[in-house]
């Protein structure tokens, strides 16, 4: 597997999915503070635990990893920092077709995770492919001075707006949004540069 190859850009709704985390130091911890915003039914094992670990809500199973414990699971990430589990863990995730990261180690992985900001619903991430994760969260880091915290509620108005567009019938994929857009920030106090418009995302 090429680990850099080109990755197809997607988000994962994992809310009551069972996910694996593998690890329970302090990058174990930060991974599952990034799981638990989505809601998974989260399951970590590890023989040790961060001592946050016991306030998050999660099944924690303490011992080693054992063959086939990704059984069951939609979801796998390890941040053991013991190669010779993550490969183990590795070959039992692809061999069962099964999603699987390992922090820090993108030959051990079938997907990677990017820097994320989030603000409400609106989340904007960063990714390098896996090259350099520092990169990322430097960039993210620029990003959270521009998006400020204010556009939470632009999503929120748009979405009531989108919600009104489609209730009339509509479809809002020929809406020429910037206005829209503009008008709401500019309600709120916030400057909106222009921009051309872009087809539309979901």
């Amino acid at each position: 597997m090429n680990p850099y190859a080109a990755q197809f850009p997607v988000n994962l709704n994992i809310e009551g999915k069972p996910v694996l985390l593998v690890g329970g130091g302090r990058i174990a911890y930060r991974k599952a503070e990034q799981l638990l915003v989505c809601d998974p039914q989260l399951t970590v094992i590890s023989p040790d635990f961060d001592e946050r670990f016991h306030a998050t809500g999660a099944t924690l199973i303490q011992r080693e990893y054992a063959a086939l414990d990704v059984m069951g699971f939609s979801l796998v990430i390890t941040a053991t920092a013991n190669n010779v589990v993550d490969q183990q863990i590795f070959d039992e995730c692809e061999a069962k077709g099964i999603w699987i990261n390992s922090a820090d180690d993108p030959d051990r992985c079938a997907f990677t995770l990017p820097a994320a900001l989030r603000r409400g619903d609106l989340m904007v991430t960063v990714s390098t492919g896996g090259a350099s994760p520092a990169l990322a969260s430097w960039l993210r880091s620029h990003l959270e001075l521009s998006i400020v915290p204010e556009f939470e509620e632009v999503v929120s108005r748009l979405a009531v707006e989108r919600a009104r567009i489609h209730a009339e019938g509509e479809s809002t994929e020929n809406v020429q949004w910037q206005p829209i857009i503009a008008g709401v920030m500019a309600d709120l106090g916030m400057a909106c540069p222009v921009v051309r418009e872009v087809e539309t995302a979901q």
